[in-house]
């Protein structure tokens, strides 16, 4: 079975030229903002790590899990 979807899309000539012209000003925009986005999460799992990799973060996770262990 097969389905299909009408979009209702107008043509080319149907547009006026400042909407054309307002949509390809903002063609790359979402690839931008991806990749800004993309940047900020590798800069905070860098920050993360350097944190979780200092000795008082450690310990302190150490001594949680083997509390979280040693209960049950």
């Amino acid at each position: 079975m097969t389905m299909t979807t009408a979009v209702a899309c107008p043509e080319p000539e149907d547009r006026s030229q400042a909407e054309v012209d307002g949509r390809e000003s903002e063609r790359g925009l979402a690839t931008a903002e991806y990749a800004i986005a993309t940047l900020a999460a590798a800069g905070f799992a860098g920050a993360l790590m350097v944190v979780l990799k200092g000795g008082d973060v450690k310990g302190m996770l150490t001594s949680l899990i083997h509390s979280a262990l040693s209960i049950g």
